[in-house]
């Protein structure tokens, strides 16, 4: 039953139900747009000394995930291709493509790369010390 997450799971999992650029963490519930916060819940290029980190020494979201925004891009199952305008429930991405979605920023990421909303794309067979996966479970 494991599998990887869509690309909509993988942003609901890292928005916890919040709408800012940055997930929730202690003393931001709701979320933050602050970048002078991102040291405590991210890996990235301004606090990573150039290399990945392990899981959990940073602020998990508001449904306990750690590591969502940084320290490594994660896989999503979905091909790369455009948002569409109309609105979707848990839309998947194109049916084919010679791209998958990444998510979630690395340790080499700017502010920007680890924003919850940043996307972008890798071959499928591509493989980087910044790049890993997250499994989602079927139920």
């Amino acid at each position: 039953g494991l599998r990887l997450p869509t690309e909509s799971e993988w942003e609901s999992a890292y928005r916890a139900g919040t709408t800012t650029a940055y997930q929730s963490l202690p003393g931001y519930e709701g979320g933050t747009n602050d970048e002078a916060l991102l040291d405590e819940i991210s890996w990235y290029l301004r606090n990573s000394d150039g290399q990945t980190h392990p899981i959990g020494l940073k602020a998990g979201n508001g449904f306990g995930l750690h590591d969502m925004s940084g320290n490594v891009w994660e896989w999503v199952s979905d091909w790369w291709g455009d948002y569409t305008p109309e609105p979707k429930t848990d839309p998947t991405g194109p049916a084919s493509g010679s791209s998958r979605v990444i998510r979630g920023g690395s340790w080499v990421s700017g502010p920007f790369g680890v924003r919850s909303s940043y996307r972008f794309l890798g071959a499928p067979d591509g493989t980087s010390d910044g790049l890993g996966f997250r499994v989602a479970r079927s139920p």
